[in-house]
C-alpha cells in the first residue's frame, strides 16, 4: 500500500475528498503516524487529524488499509490525483512533533 494516496467521493453533486499520509515522527525513535486531510474537492481541507504513534511504517500502513477499506464501503474510491492539502499535512506533522519534544523534556 502507497504512503500517501487520496480518496474521493461524489455525492448530490458534491464532490468530497480524503488525502492520507504515512509519516516518521520527529526523534528517531522509530515512531510513525497517519495524517488525514479531509474536505470539499477544489477547496482548503476543513479538517486535518492524526492517529498514532505507531511503532513502525508497516504497523501504521496497516492501519491505514483498514481505514481504506472502511471508506471504500462507504463510497470513497482511491484516486490517481496528486495530493495538494500535503503543506497543511506537513503543518499538522510539525505541531505533533513540537507536541513531542514538549514531552520529551
Amino acid at each position: 500500500m502507497p504512503r500517501n494516496l487520496c480518496l474521493t467521493r461524489q455525492c448530490l453533486g458534491l464532490g468530497t475528498r480524503i488525502e492520507c499520509s504515512i509519516r516518521p515522527l520527529a526523534g528517531d525513535n522509530g515512531m510513525w503516524t497517519l495524517l488525514f486531510a479531509a474536505g470539499m474537492t477544489g477547496e482548503q481541507p476543513s479538517t486535518i487529524k492524526s492517529q498514532g504513534p505507531f511503532p513502525g511504517p508497516f504497523v501504521a500502513e496497516t492501519f491505514l488499509q483498514s481505514i481504506v477499506e472502511n471508506l471504500t464501503q462507504q463510497g470513497y474510491e482511491l484516486a490517481q490525483e496528486p495530493q495538494i492539502w500535503c503543506l497543511h499535512l506537513q503543518a499538522h506533522l510539525r505541531q505533533l512533533n513540537n507536541g513531542q519534544e514538549c514531552l520529551a523534556l
